[in-house]
């Protein structure tokens, strides 16, 4: 009985920007709960590479996260041609760091469009058609940053507030309708987004000091609580934000 509440077989899962990094983990790891993966990103060689990484029955769907329309038309085009989705990860976004009073100002409406708009259109977009079926799965992917701040990126620090109260708001709109609208929060993982950070030196003395757990977070990490939050096993969970983080939130 309990296997059975983590067992995605029979459904499709949608994950955004999951050509690399904590989208790809994501990806695999709700593959070998069962599910259906449908890749997304921009890139088309690189969804083809993670496709293929995947193994047979990976689809990709490459679109825009930015443009409302493209996103609107691709996913009613592909729920009428495919058939539906039922979990949605919105993982697409992108970092830019920069002193506060130096922040490019174009530079923050690009993080807003990634790191915010994203998550409206596509679970939007999704929605839809998951009110129409009573069930469905939206996992927004938000960051300890939903929590914190650190110099350098209070816009992006903003735009993972919002996720984590555009989560909220999801629920309280769409629970009623059958859904489950919930957030992973992330800790400091080794990602492509973090390069930088990981090959600082200091920076990582900082981060094994300052987390409890004492090291940097590997992407595999993210996908128990991916997989329970897109299952039966979370039925009763909504507009909840998952910190997944190392207990860095936990401490001071």
């Amino acid at each position: 009985m309990m296997q059975k509440l983590f067992d995605l077989s029979g459904r499709r899962a949608l994950v955004t920007g999951s050509s690399q990094g904590i989208g790809f983990a994501l990806a695999s790891g709700l593959q070998e709960a069962g599910a259906e993966i449908v890749l997304n990103g921009r890139s088309l060689d690189k969804l083809e590479t993670a496709a293929a990484k995947l193994g047979p029955g990976a689809r990709i769907l490459p679109f825009d996260v930015t443009d409302h329309m493209a996103v609107r038309e691709t996913v009613d085009r592909f729920e009428s041609e495919v058939g539906p989705i039922d979990i949605l990860v919105n993982n697409a976004g992108m970092q830019h760091r920069a002193k506060l009073e130096d922040f490019p100002p174009d530079a923050f409406e690009k993080l807003l469009a990634a790191n915010v708009s994203s998550v409206f259109n596509v679970g939007q977009a999704v929605a839809r058609h998951m009110i129409g079926r009573k069930r469905g799965k939206i996992i927004n992917i938000a960051s300890v940053q939903t929590a914190l701040a650190r110099p350098t990126i209070a816009p992006y620090t903003a735009t993972k507030g919002a996720v984590g109260n555009l989560t909220k708001g999801m629920a309280t709109d769409w629970a009623r309708h059958g859904l489950q609208c919930n957030a992973i929060a992330p800790g400091y993982f080794e990602t492509p987004l973090n390069a930088a950070l990981v090959a600082d030196p200091e920076f990582t003395a900082w981060l094994s000091k300052r987390t409890p757990a004492g090291r940097w977070g590997k992407v595999e990490e993210l996908a128990g609580a991916c997989v329970f939050l897109a299952s039966d096993a979370s039925s009763f969970v909504n507009g909840h934000i998952l910190y997944v983080d190392g207990g860095i939130t936990a401490s001071l």
